[in-house]
């Protein structure tokens, strides 16, 4: 059975995206793929509103975490952690050899200003990362009030983790002065699984050029030197990148402005529907995710009965991830999920609650 997602990621993809994605073959290093890569990483500038360098890679995110940290750790790193996702990105800093230390919070909540500013006070880090909207607890760190504080550290290198909220909410990166913005296509870029993309300011680059040991599938200079080509350093998921030109000229048909907007609406409705069926809210209040909710099980229902149920009317739904599966659930209205489809879920998952 096909089961319609409402799960943080896959979600459901549209027909015509699909459609792109069957376009025919062509040779990765031919100029009729130098013209799609052009194009593709000339309209993501526009969403990320950024001038930096954008690339493609074939990967998850985690790749492109992974590869930032490899390229852009030179000293020490803080690993800002509230989640399971967070958590992941120290201990793979970790396993890259690098120097850091995971600067945590109790899941559920965000990450701070204050206490970006309190860390970056001991002078003992070259790089800072942090996941923007933890998709393990629903939780939207205050992004800009964070980026104020590294514009007082000139030398901390700003890489972050957009996964779950890029194009559904304004991140202005070039503004916030972020070295490193990284995100998959899967969640609200709604497309399937297998591309991440990551920009890289000039600082980044320069920082790179200073650490060894960067390795070749994720070396930053590597992408720069096939950017100048419009080309990437290894084979690029061809099929993946139609599906992403085409998805970025449905974004401008639909208008940036209108889908953050709709993302809002979704996410405000949302909550009132948990309030009001007597659930708590995991998330504090302004720090909740625009593109997926998590809901604390304060009625102590049976979430993996209703998980099989749902399964089995053909509705995708999360009881929730890790050390707080059964705690929490997670419901999702992000990519081009429209009112209507919310609505159809939040009805069913009604008659099973």
């Amino acid at each position: 059975m096909t089961k319609k997602l409402f799960i943080p990621g896959p979600v459901d993809v549209a027909p015509e995206v699909f459609t792109a994605m069957t376009q025919p073959m062509i040779g990765h290093r031919m100029k009729e793929y130098a013209e799609l890569h052009r194009r593709v990483t000339t309209n993501l500038k526009r969403v990320m509103q950024t001038g930096q360098r954008v690339f493609l890679s074939t990967s998850s995110a985690f790749g492109a975490m992974e590869g930032a940290v490899r390229n852009l750790v030179k000293g020490r790193c803080a690993n800002f952690c509230n989640g399971a996702f967070s958590d992941k990105w120290h201990e793979v800093t970790r396993r890259c050899g690098k120097e850091a230390d995971a600067v945590k919070v109790p899941w559920g909540q965000p990450i701070t200003a204050e206490l970006v500013a309190e860390t970056l006070a001991t002078g003992n880090y070259d790089s800072v990362t942090m996941i923007h909207n933890e998709t393990s607890t629903g939780v939207l760190s205050p992004l800009p009030e964070i980026a104020t504080v590294l514009k007082n550290y000139p030398d901390v290198v700003f890489i972050v983790d957009t996964v779950s909220s890029m194009s559904a909410m304004p991140i202005a990166v070039d503004e916030l002065g972020i070295d490193c913005c990284i995100f998959g296509v899967q969640k609200a870029f709604a497309l399937p699984p297998g591309l991440a993309v990551f920009s890289a300011s000039e600082k980044a680059i320069e920082r790179a050029r200073t650490v060894e040991h960067r390795g070749y599938y994720f070396d930053f200079l590597e992408f720069v030197a096939n950017d100048d080509k419009d080309n990437t350093p290894s084979t690029p998921c061809i099929s993946l990148i139609y599906g992403l030109d085409c998805q970025l000229q449905r974004f401008f048909s639909e208008g940036l402005e209108a889908r953050w907007a709709r993302h809002r609406s979704m996410a405000e409705h949302t909550r009132n529907w948990v309030q009001e069926r007597g659930f708590e809210l995991f998330a504090p209040e302004g720090a909740r995710s625009v593109t997926l909710t998590s809901v604390e099980n304060s009625r102590g229902v049976d979430l993996a009965a209703i998980k099989n149920r749902l399964g089995e009317q053909g509705y995708a739904f999360d009881d929730g991830y890790g050390t707080i599966k059964g705690k929490t659930f997670r419901i999702a209205h992000m990519g081009d999920m429209q009112q209507a489809q919310l609505d159809e879920f939040l009805a069913v998952l009604d008659g099973e609650l």
